[in-house]
């Protein structure tokens, strides 16, 4: 028995073309098997497969005792290719893996799948336009991670991991799109909205473009939002406040430019390193801000000196870390 029989057995079963033999013996050993689903690549595929190839050619060409009879050495490659049958259910289920779906775990180096779900992230300094299966599109900001279905089902479900996205929702009265981001779960129909939860930060804050949304806080009552307004989430008093907003400073980043307005100390960091892909330390006694300004395509010297010249802090810049420091 070779490489490709060991796999074409395999593919019958997982195919449902199987024989009344091959399938008692496989699912007797899937049946105790209860590890979860993990979806590799094809090339760790091969080499797994081949190892159990060559344990079972190792197994039936091993010298013959007089004592051994020949149904011996067809019970060692059943013995094998059991074994190799619980390893491939231990990586495979025919139901974990949608029609149409690839088992595969990594798409390219900011895209995954998992358990039947893509995970998207960003790094500093790129964004990502995402288009969803059910029309609606998302622009996830640098420093983010996004979790969501390859298959919409009954309802469309999406979770802002870390960081901040912009959705324009494809209506579907039938289907809720909800964004679940720290404590707030996003609820919207055919509209278009902001969310930043980025985790190092103290607020999530939701910013209404279009249409309406309803925003539940974990213990509060839903608030219904409407166009230019936010919803502010204190994750430290766990109070929700609501304001008004104009939309460019809730799109702004899209365009490369900054827009702070009473920002504390970590988000104008968040900003600077998403936007520059920098990394900033701050080593000056100086770590409760409230910073307001704004800046359109200016370089990150300009930046730094213009805010470091407010905040009465000196900077440095060595490869791709920035230093802050008291100015002396």
């Amino acid at each position: 028995m070779n490489l490709d029989q060991i796999k074409k057995i395999l593919e019958r079963y997982n195919e449902e073309q199987s024989t009344a033999g091959e399938k008692q013996l496989i699912e007797e050993w899937f049946e105790g098997i209860q590890q979860p689903v993990t979806h590799i690549p094809e090339t760790v595929i091969q080499q797994d497969l081949a190892d159990v190839h060559a344990a079972l050619q190792k197994k039936i060409n091993m010298p013959r005792r007089r004592t051994m009879r020949p149904w011996f050495y067809a019970a060692a490659a059943i013995t094998m290719l059991v074994a190799a049958a619980s390893w491939f259910f231990q990586h495979y289920t025919r139901s974990a893996i949608p029609a149409g779906q690839t088992p595969i775990a990594k798409v390219d180096n900011h895209k995954e799948i998992i358990d039947g779900c893509y995970i998207i992230t960003t790094v500093k300094g790129k964004t990502e336009h995402l288009q969803l299966e059910d029309g609606s599109t998302v622009v996830l900001n640098a420093g983010s991670r996004l979790r969501y279905p390859v298959h919409f089902r009954e309802s469309r479900e999406l979770y802002l991991e870390d960081g901040e996205a912009y959705f324009d929702v494809a209506p579907d009265p039938a289907h809720h799109f909800t964004v679940h981001s720290g404590g707030l779960s996003t609820t919207a129909l055919g509209t278009s909205f902001n969310i930043r939860a980025y985790r190092n930060e103290q607020k999530i804050t939701v910013a209404l473009l279009s249409g309406k949304v309803q925003v539940t806080a974990s213990g509060k009552k839903p608030v219904v939002l409407e166009s230019s307004e936010q919803l502010s989430y204190d994750l430290q008093s766990l109070q929700v406040s609501r304001s008004n907003f104009s939309t460019p400073e809730a799109t702004a980043w899209q365009q490369g430019t900054l827009v702070f307005k009473d920002a504390s100390y970590e988000q104008v960091r968040n900003a600077i390193e998403n936007t520059f892909a920098v990394t900033i330390i701050n080593q000056s006694d100086k770590k409760a801000w409230t910073y307001t300004g704004s800046f359109r395509q200016e370089t990150l010297q300009n930046v730094l000196e213009t805010i470091c010249l407010t905040e009465s802090l000196s900077w440095s810049k060595a490869r791709d870390t920035v230093i802050l420091k008291n100015k002396k």
